[in-house]
């Protein structure tokens, strides 16, 4: 029997491009930040205090990784990674903003994770640089000391980053209000970083002007660095490689 009802051609819809905003996986990620936080608020928060407040108020002392527990320990290492997840995020963000098609020819939890696994060789690397920089031209009590600040100094980023990153997710600003954000973040981090390394290598003004030195090999040309290598990896996920 002949059909007596013409054929219908549909209309092409329009493709929807891609938001951070509606992505479930960045959602999801950051819903395990928000409890990670809580837990270690819960079960560390006198621990994480005391070494904010030996981060600001300078005090020579040994290291006291040989006061805090095991499970302070992992507490802390919990709030790093949460750090380099939210630092993973906020690539992500940027390079939607620099390049529009690479969240629509790679999944975000690809380039997400690549971002988070960089972040995480970063500090490792730092760990070991700063470790050997130590052993070489200081002492040892005052290499462990810097290395606690450190540590503290990435774990309160992590607490500082997760507002901004919800912002800079939810409320879709533009890709000048990003780097601004970020620039301020990271001119901060550094500042408190010199603030520190004054406090403990810095005993006369020659010193001073090593210190100098120092923090640009060690903190300055590391962010051209990443820059740079950012760039190269998002031309890399661009062309599918």
């Amino acid at each position: 029997m002949m059909n007596i009802f013409p054929l219908l051609s549909g209309i092409p819809g329009i493709e929807i491009p891609y938001s951070p905003q509606t992505d479930n996986f960045l959602a999801s990620v950051l819903l395990l930040c928000f409890l990670i936080s809580a837990f270690t608020l819960a079960h560390s928060h006198k621990y994480l205090l005391l070494q904010l407040k030996w981060f600001v108020f300078h005090k020579e002392r040994i290291s006291i990784f040989a006061s805090s527990t095991v499970t302070d320990m992992r507490y802390l290492m919990l709030l790093i990674l949460q750090t380099c997840i939210l630092v993973g995020i906020y690539l992500f963000n940027f390079s939607c903003d620099m390049y529009p098609i690479l969240p629509e020819i790679q999944p975000a939890y690809k380039v997400v994770g690549v971002y988070i696994g960089a972040c995480i060789a970063y500090f490792l690397l730092k760990w070991l640089v700063y470790s050997f920089v130590g052993w070489m031209f200081f002492d040892k009590n005052r290499t462990s000391v810097w290395m606690e600040s450190y540590s503290s100094l990435v774990y309160l980023s992590g607490f500082i980053l997760f507002p901004f990153v919800l912002l800079l997710i939810y409320f879709d600003f533009q890709l000048k209000t990003l780097v601004i954000i970020g620039l301020i973040l990271l001119f901060a981090a550094k500042i408190l970083m010199f603030y520190k390394w004054i406090k403990l290598f810095s005993n006369t003004l020659s010193d001073f002007f090593l210190l100098i030195l120092y923090f640009c090999a060690l903190e300055i040309v590391p962010c051209m660095l990443i820059y740079s290598g950012m760039i190269k990896v998002n031309d890399l996920l661009t062309i599918k490689l």
